[in-house]
């Protein structure tokens, strides 16, 4: 991270405005998916928005009182920022998956390669909200290791979000102990979370 300072603003403008998209999202009509742009943009969105409800979910949480007080580490903050990226990239890849496999499922879409090109689209976007390098080329890697073996015919109702549900447990920055507390709550937050989004899919997508 080199010797950037991380602040509070500068961690999570962006995360407060997915933040408040969440607040007001049940008010706005819902777009229907209906080609490959529109559903980069929903892999994108709602990956985002997993990763940052849950973490900033399971912090608070555990925190408490002193939750924003925390945010004036620099040491914490580094630790947030890390797990936020590293939380995120498996995210993309369980809701990239899903989609893709409920494509195949529901409409025969058999272009799978175009999954991999949107994941790795999205990557490279995010070098301008400051990913780290290391994670995403990291991120890319396991995607095509993920995807040689994937069964496009039963992924998405084979525990499609089981990476992305351990990827918090093992990220969060909280003392292991406590984390070992937590774990069932911790991974049943992020499946519940992930039913929502499975249920807007099926709702939205018209391919």
């Amino acid at each position: 991270m080199g010797k950037y300072k991380l602040t509070w603003r500068d961690l999570s403008w962006n995360d407060f405005k997915v933040y408040l998209f969440a607040l007001f999202k049940a008010f706005i009509p819902k777009k229907k998916i209906s080609n490959l742009d529109e559903l980069e943009n929903f892999i994108q969105t709602k990956s985002a928005w997993v990763t940052q409800v849950t973490l900033y979910g399971y912090l608070k949480t555990r925190m408490g009182t002193r939750y924003v007080l925390h945010f004036e580490n620099d040491e914490f903050m580094g630790s947030v920022n890390l797990a936020k990226w590293n939380i995120y990239s498996v995210a993309l890849q369980d809701l990239t998956f899903f989609t893709f496999s409920k494509l195949k499922a529901d409409f025969n879409y058999l272009e799978m390669k175009n999954a991999e090109e949107i994941f790795f689209k999205i990557l490279d976007d995010e070098t301008s909200n400051k990913m780290p390098q290391d994670i995403i080329e990291e991120a890319k890697k396991n995607f095509v290791e993920r995807m040689k073996s994937i069964n496009w015919d039963t992924y998405h109702n084979d525990l499609p979000f089981n990476p992305s549900a351990l990827s918090l447990y093992k990220w969060a920055p909280i003392a292991e102990e406590l984390k070992n507390l937590d774990r069932k709550i911790v991974l049943n937050s992020v499946i519940l979370k992930w039913n929502v989004v499975k249920k807007e899919f099926d709702e939205r997508i018209k391919f």
